[in-house]
């Protein structure tokens, strides 16, 4: 099969987070089903990326995607195309969903995009989503009739198992090391999560946060975190190539997301790879991705210090989390979900 993917996400791990991974991949773990994957991304580069999208899908209506099986425009990449080929949106965050947590400028430019989205979905033949979460949300912000099919993400755990064996990395026994991956929008609630550090410090003296990110909400942060005399308690580590995130992964006790939006949320079956326990808040896709996971009611640092209390002391609940998570990713790896996704195209064309 031959695939046209359409994308204005950078195609790196640093700018293009969790997408990438996601889109990545996916046409990995496709080629080596024998599909033939040729990205189309933007040409032309613009100082706001906003912008650079839109230039970018007007240049798309130009495209001739007549020698392609399938058309797979990603989030709201694709809305202008008119190919005559089986058209399939690839919803993967939902940007209006994501706009409700955002200010500013931020919130603005995500509007511009979610209005976007919503022609895409509408355009499209099929539509394709990560999460029984995000359908949902799709139908409702989107007023879409029809019902999104669900392919999970997916992570190449062959991939993970060779960063883990090439960076080894264990636990400092010293310390309680609690670990977080995302990048900084307030929708990722890392507000909370300092507010639950520093609630901890004094019932947990040797505890450590290590945050691997940045982005729009950096500076805010940072300043939160001043402000809560948390010092040397944080580690800033910035954004961090794959190998040296295979060791923060296997070097912390706990990984911590209490994010309140996600379509997803590639990092789970990351830090599920890795075999390590994980708290997140009862919100968004996490109970369907991490249903094992130690769940909190979101934007309530007192649980969240709790949960995180509660693992530091239960070395045996730690290693249960961290045993149902192994076995939990095993449904996500890449050559299975791939299958999952042919499967969805193959019912789109018809």
């Amino acid at each position: 099969m031959r695939l046209a993917f359409l994308t204005a996400t950078p195609l790196d791990v640093i700018r293009g987070s969790g997408t990438f991974s996601g889109i990545s991949t996916l046409a990995r773990a496709l080629r080596k089903l024998g599909c033939e994957i040729h990205f189309f991304t933007p040409e032309v580069r613009l100082p706001v990326f906003t912008l650079e999208r839109l230039w970018f899908n007007e240049q798309l209506r130009r495209r001739d995607f007549s020698g392609f099986d399938a058309v797979v425009g990603f989030d709201m990449d694709g809305y202008r195309v008119r190919s005559g080929r089986p058209h399939v949106a690839s919803i993967k965050g939902v940007i209006a969903d994501e706009a409700r947590f955002e200010r500013g400028l931020t919130r603005r430019t995500m509007l511009i995009q979610a209005a976007c989205e919503r022609a895409h979905v509408h355009r499209a033949g099929a539509v394709i989503t990560t999460s029984r979460y995000a359908a949902g949300r799709i139908r409702e912000l989107y007023g879409l009739a029809k019902e999104p099919q669900v392919v999970p993400e997916l992570i190449d755990l062959d991939l993970w198992r060779e960063l883990f064996a090439r960076n080894p990395a264990a636990p400092d026994p010293r310390r309680f090391t609690v670990l977080t991956v995302c990048r900084f929008y307030r929708r990722k609630r890392l507000n909370v999560l300092l507010e639950a550090a520093a609630r901890l410090r004094g019932r947990v003296p040797e505890l450590e946060l290590r945050i691997v990110g940045g982005g729009p909400e950096r500076r805010r942060l940072h300043r939160l975190a001043r402000e809560a005399g948390l010092g040397e308690t944080v580690r800033w580590l910035g954004d961090v190539p794959q190998d040296v995130l295979a060791r923060e992964y296997q070097s912390c006790d706990v990984f911590c997301l209490p994010s309140v939006q996600e379509g997803f949320g590639i990092v789970f079956l990351e830090a599920m790879a890795a075999g390590k326990p994980i708290v997140a808040a009862r919100a968004a896709a996490a109970p369907e991705v991490v249903p094992h996971g130690l769940l909190v009611e979101p934007e309530n640092a007192g649980a969240l210090a709790d949960a995180l209390f509660q693992l530091r002391n239960d070395g045996r609940m730690r290693a249960a989390l961290a045993e149902a998570g192994l076995e939990t990713v095993r449904q996500y790896d890449a050559p299975r979900v791939a299958r999952l996704f042919l499967d969805a195209l193959g019912a789109a064309a018809e």
